[in-house]
């Protein structure tokens, strides 16, 4: 089996684009495994205020869309949650599932964001031996 982590933010448009990305590999249906990891930051900065009381990833619109397009793909899916540091967290959970690629929904920052906000994506890249796909956000 191929396995694929999934990390996804709150915006649905890119988890359904890193979902097309990993429905589309060669016998998706029978030869991968996705994990789709939703974290739930410290500041709570990625979660819309209604969610916070339930703090559970199945009930992210973003996690909910990602799954069911690989379902509908018959792609194995588990979902995963987590808290704290992004980043750390994205890298312990493909190390613990021992994924063999990593696909991120990217989106555009300047450099000036990226250094004042700083980068998932590019801290996942430089921190890690796996490889990474980048997909775009993409409207349907």
């Amino acid at each position: 089996m191929y396995r694929v982590l999934i990390p996804v933010d709150t915006t649905e448009e890119r988890a359904r684009a890193q979902a097309r990305y990993v429905a589309s590999l060669p016998d998706a249906d029978e030869s991968v495994e996705a994990y789709v990891l939703f974290v739930f930051t410290d500041e709570g900065e990625d979660l819309p205020k209604e969610f916070e009381q339930f703090k559970s990833a199945s009930r992210i619109g973003s996690v909910r869309t990602a799954q069911e397009h690989l379902e509908d793909h018959d792609v194995d899916v588990t979902i995963l949650e987590d808290s704290g540091d992004t980043e750390d967290d994205i890298l312990d959970w493909a190390e613990e599932y021992d994924v063999d690629a990593i696909v991120l929904g990217g989106r555009k920052r300047s450099p000036v964001g990226k250094a004042v906000f700083g980068s998932v994506t590019q801290s996942v890249i430089l921190n890690t031996d796996r490889p990474v796909v980048v997909t775009g956000a993409e409207a349907d």
